[in-house]
């Protein structure tokens, strides 16, 4: 008889999934599923409002990132209103967003995915967390963690309006100059951070890269995956976070597509699975042929490890450094161990350090000339950035007043979907043997997710029609008081409204 393991929640990353694990008679794994139980529904309560909502509205997705929303929501109202911002506006948006992304790949590195490393992956799970890395690296690492930290959402919050939710964005600029009293603090940060930067690295150097057992682990082939890669790049194929081409590899390298934003719909395209409430990119020339790698797969990986196997390198002189680095101890481009993922971030860390320092010294940054006001009659409108997780596509439509009548996100936990479900049951194959399981190699497996830093809020939403639910109510005491099924749908009315049939206590309801 097969037995059934469920890690319920997952831990150590943005919203809510389980892992479900099959084991056949042996104690083998028979199957292992990655799943979302949560969904949001953002794509569908957006039709109706105003565009200009949308960067305010899409951050709240999550306020882990929503200043990737924020830009991509901006740069969608950019091309929605046919409008280019200025010069000014547009090195403002960059400096804004690096900013982030050192501050949100820090949080990862020290925070989510740092504990299986700096700890130790079989370590006790009490300790596997942000105090355990402390009890490691010591008081004053900590200290220099929250303080650069701070420092950095400070300037955010004088930048943007907020750190959480900003209100920076306009469509052909933005809301709020740069002063040179807040050039001089951000000069002074850039310098910190870039050592800061230095110094982590470093430390990944000493505690991982110095640990056989560790470097084993990462090239190991039970977190090893060929995929396709993608990422933004710029005109010379160096990464670039903020703005670019579109870039994929396939799992030898070679480049297979170089697309802007507005032609992203005839390169991808999305499936579902009656298992999960989320979405499933893959690449339209290939086809969806489940989960499975190699050329002929059409799985594609995205976020930093996807981004510097995409990219020619990196656009800064101490990141590329680390760059060439990286691929000389993994054994070449392109990398397709997962665990490597978090060795790319840190490379992305030091570049995001590296062009702050770069954009706060340009002159033009203090400008007062900060929007572009020559909108035009809105219709359609694509915005793309690359968010720490990867690649994410904003898409509106709207009628001529701005009223936005269609919306679809492709967040980048979309993109890896496919690759972190692989990813899991993998893990779990190789590792979960003659029904051997305990807490060490169950963390091992949900390390298999952890690399790719998943956001599921950001993530989970389902196409039409495809949401079967079941709601079980319970007393205080645990007594079953009835259930809800959602098995069947009928139609979708002209405002959205959904009329569902649904069994309560075993009779047949249809509710609005």
């Amino acid at each position: 008889m097969s037995k059934i393991i469920t890690i319920d929640p997952i831990t150590r990353l943005e919203g809510h999934g389980k892992i479900t694990i099959v084991l056949d008679d042996k104690g083998d794994v028979e199957r292992a599923f990655f799943q979302i139980p949560e969904l949001r529904g953002f794509e569908a309560f957006c039709v109706g409002r105003p565009a200009e909502e949308m960067p305010q509205i899409t951050s709240r997705i999550c306020g882990v990132c929503p200043t990737a929303h924020h830009m991509a929501g901006t740069k969608a109202l950019d091309s929605l209103f046919k409008v280019e911002p200025t010069p000014t506006a547009k090195l403002i948006r960059e400096l804004f967003y690096n900013l982030f992304m050192f501050e949100d790949h820090t949080i990862h590195f020290y925070y989510l995915g740092g504990p299986d490393f700096i700890v130790g992956p079989d370590a006790p799970a009490g300790e596997r967390n942000i105090l355990g890395v402390i009890e490691k690296v010591g008081v004053d690492v900590a200290k220099q963690v929250i303080s650069i930290r701070k420092r950095c959402r400070d300037i955010m919050a004088e930048i943007g309006g907020k750190t959480i939710h900003p209100v920076l964005g306009l469509p052909g600029g933005v809301a709020k100059r740069v002063t040179e009293e807040t050039r001089d603090i951000i000069k002074a940060f850039a310098a910190d951070a870039i050592e800061f930067a230095k110094f982590t690295l470093k430390a990944f150097d000493d505690i991982v890269l110095k640990n056989k057992d560790y470097v084993d682990l990462i090239l190991s082939d039970t977190y090893y995956h060929q995929t396709y890669y993608m990422g933004m790049v710029d005109e010379n194929n160096k990464v670039n976070f903020y703005d670019g081409k579109i870039k994929i590899v396939n799992p030898e390298g070679n480049q297979v597509e170089l697309f802007e934003p507005d032609e992203y719909a005839d390169i991808i395209a999305e499936h579902v699975e009656d298992w999960s409430y989320i979405k499933f990119p893959y690449l339209r020339k290939i086809g969806w042929k489940g989960f499975i790698d190699g050329v002929n797969s059409g799985i594609v990986r995205v976020a930093p490890l996807a981004r510097l196997n995409a990219a020619d390198g990196m656009a800064t002189p101490l990141a590329q450094q680390e760059y060439e680095r990286m691929y000389a101890t993994v054994g070449g481009k392109p990398c397709h161990n997962t665990l490597a993922y978090h060795w790319a971030r840190l490379v992305e860390i030091l570049y995001a350090a590296e062009r702050i320092n770069e954009l706060v010294n340009s002159e033009e940054l203090v400008s007062p000339d900060i929007r572009n006001m020559k909108l035009q009659t809105p219709k359609e409108g694509i915005g793309i950035v690359e968010a720490p997780r990867g690649t994410l596509i904003h898409h509106y439509e709207s009628d001529e007043r701005g009223v936005l009548t269609g919306v679809n996100l492709m967040v980048a936990t979309l993109f890896n979907s496919a690759p972190i479900c692989m990813s899991v049951e993998k893990a779990a194959k190789k590792l979960i043997k003659g029904g051997n399981v305990n807490d060490g190699l169950l963390n091992m497996v949900e390390m298999a997710f952890r690399a790719y830093d998943p956001c599921l809020s950001c993530a989970t939403h389902s196409i039409v029609g495809e949401m079967p639910m079941n709601i079980t109510f319970q007393d205080r005491h645990g007594k079953n008081l009835g259930s809800m099924k959602r098995d069947s749908y009928g139609k979708t009315t002209k405002t959205g409204v959904y009329f569902n049939k649904i069994k309560i206590n075993g009779k047949n309801k249809t509710v609005k």
